[in-house]
């Protein structure tokens, strides 16, 4: 029988000899991350009452993090064990002896290929046995697949796989929840401590919903599936800790009630567009301070789009907290130093922080538009798009959010930036995320997109090689790659959104070339964070 998947044997003693042999590569990956260290001055406003507060959050991040190690990789003490050096830094950052940025490929001589579906199943699991095994909750988000006494697959619900680690978790939150003046807060954890209990987050996602006045902000559970390569169904576990920064949140407030105008001026056929979307959305700015589990694994999260559950979408729309801080630091020691590399120098002045963050921004709100259920019968389009769906989606999203932000530039509500700082920040900013590679979900989303701005005439190169942005083609770009995946994910064409991924998914030979510059040029792929607090 055909296995799915099998991870090589590993031994300690090999790990140190092949660290000892590729020790200069190993180098450049560890510092292939800059140092950031995270602090912010909300945190030091904080009442002495929130810092014990924030404390316990921390201690229960930390166990999301350890059960995000068991997740992905197994037993952590391997990497522990390991002597002091690049090898080990390495592997702590990725969780496990697997580059995240590199296609998850081994980095540690005694590990074979990433297992596509981790320690979400068993190693030696078939196809045959999974399609043979007949449970309701195979595809669960909260089950992990096991074998019984006699060697066939079962479920296993999270809440029983990892209950002595769950139950700290409860305890610390509902010490938390005692501790808060804030009832949404109080409300929020109370719900969620249910939720680790029993495996059902709908009414913990509602609570967190509402829970829009805090000075805080706690993300914590089993959240995004992207870890699980082999169905996409099993969520991983993380932790953010955020602190609300309250002057930029007020100015992000009427942009939510903007949605359904923005909606109709999506450059797609009026069938395409007919949701709705909500104006109870929460669209507010934080300091992330800690990050733990699945969100801190290689490249770092700046931005959140939360709850998945599109139950609670439909009732109370969703939260998009963009993360200021990390959004600054990556801006400031990866995209810029890129745009010196890679841009035409009078174009150069185009790169601005403000137009990273409106158009990381407005990513996440873009996740909002579109259509939710498909226009010929197919079901909802994460049904018809089926593997496709998740980089059809953030391809979505990232063309999405560069129309609105030109939109708003337009309609005179965006006026710190323009349209050419706007689309030149955002060339570059796909520059910044190709480098983790595009095997991923995200990575095959930012392919799509450049390859097909490319293609269009949005930019070319000049006798330097440097990027020069043709800014009215490239406005037309944005429309015509808007229209496509918009139409696309409508009429659920998982054979067409197939081939033309196979066909432009990938990094063509002029950009391997310009990623190896900028690499050569020692800028950084991504972040890593020292915690001071």
């Amino acid at each position: 029988m055909k296995k799915i998947f099998v991870i090589a044997a590993t031994a300690l003693a090999v790990a140190a000899c092949g660290q000892k042999a590729t020790k200069d590569a190993l180098q450049e990956k560890v510092e292939s991350y800059a140092v950031v260290e995270v602090s912010s001055p909300l945190y030091d406003a904080l009442s002495e009452n929130d810092k014990k507060i924030v404390s316990l959050f921390r201690e229960a991040g930390e166990i999301m993090d350890g059960l995000f190690w068991k997740q992905t990789f197994g037993d952590k003490s391997e990497i522990e064990a390991l002597p002091d050096g690049y090898a080990k830094t390495y592997a702590m950052i990725n969780y496990g002896a697997w580059d995240h940025l590199d296609d998850n490929k081994p980095f540690i001589e005694g590990y074979g290929e990433k297992p596509l579906g981790c320690q979400y199943y068993p190693q030696d699991m078939t196809m045959e046995e999974w399609e043979a095994f007949d449970d309701p909750d195979k595809l669960s988000l909260y089950t992990v697949i096991r074998r019984d006494e006699n060697g066939a697959l079962k479920t296993v619900w999270y809440r029983d796989e990892y209950k002595e680690e769950l139950d700290k978790v409860c305890a610390l939150l509902e010490e938390a929840a005692a501790l808060t003046t804030n009832e949404g807060m109080r409300t929020y954890l109370t719900e969620r401590v249910k939720a680790f209990r029993t495996d059902d987050y709908l009414a913990s996602d509602m609570a967190w919903m509402d829970m829009k006045d805090c000075n805080m902000d706690l993300v914590i559970g089993p959240i995004e599936n992207y870890d699980d390569h082999l169905f996409e169904a099993k969520a991983a576990y993380e932790c953010f800790i955020l602190l609300k920064d309250e002057t930029r949140s007020a100015n992000l407030a009427k942009y939510v009630g903007l949605l359904p105008e923005l909606q109709k001026m999506l450059p797609c056929a009026p069938e395409y567009k007919t949701f709705v979307p909500g104006t109870s959305s929460d669209l507010n700015v934080y300091d992330a301070i800690f990050y733990a589990g699945d969100c801190n694994a290689g490249s770092k999260t700046i931005a959140i789009n939360l709850p998945n559950d599109e139950r609670v979408h439909a009732a109370k729309g969703a939260r998009r907290l963009q993360l200021y801080n990390s959004m600054m630091a990556k801006f400031d020691k990866i995209l810029a130093p890129i745009g010196e590399v890679l841009v035409e120098p009078s174009q150069q002045k185009y790169l601005t922080a403000d137009a990273f963050f409106w158009n990381v921004t407005f990513h996440e709100v873009a996740h909002g538009l579109g259509v939710k259920q498909t226009v010929n019968g197919k079901g909802t389009v994460d049904q018809a798009m089926g593997d496709q769906k998740t980089s059809w989606e953030e391809a979505k999203a990232d063309i999405l959010g560069l129309f609105m932000v030109n939109k708003l530039i337009e309609m005179g509500e965006i006026t710190d930036i323009t349209k050419e700082e706007s689309i030149a920040t955002f060339i570059a900013g796909i520059v910044r995320s190709v480098r983790f590679g595009s095997a991923s979900s995200h990575g095959k989303a930012n392919m799509m997109c450049f390859n097909f701005m490319e293609d269009h005439g949005a930019f070319s190169r000049n006798a330097e090689g440097k990027y020069v942005v043709d800014f009215e083609k490239a406005e037309a770009a944005i429309d015509s790659w808007a229209d496509l995946i918009l139409e696309t994910q409508a009429t659920g064409n998982f054979e067409f959104a197939q081939k033309y991924a196979a066909e432009n998914a990938s990094i063509r030979p002029a950009l391997a070339a310009e990623i190896e510059k900028v690499n050569g040029a020692g800028i950084p792929r991504d972040i890593v964070f020292d915690f001071a607090w």
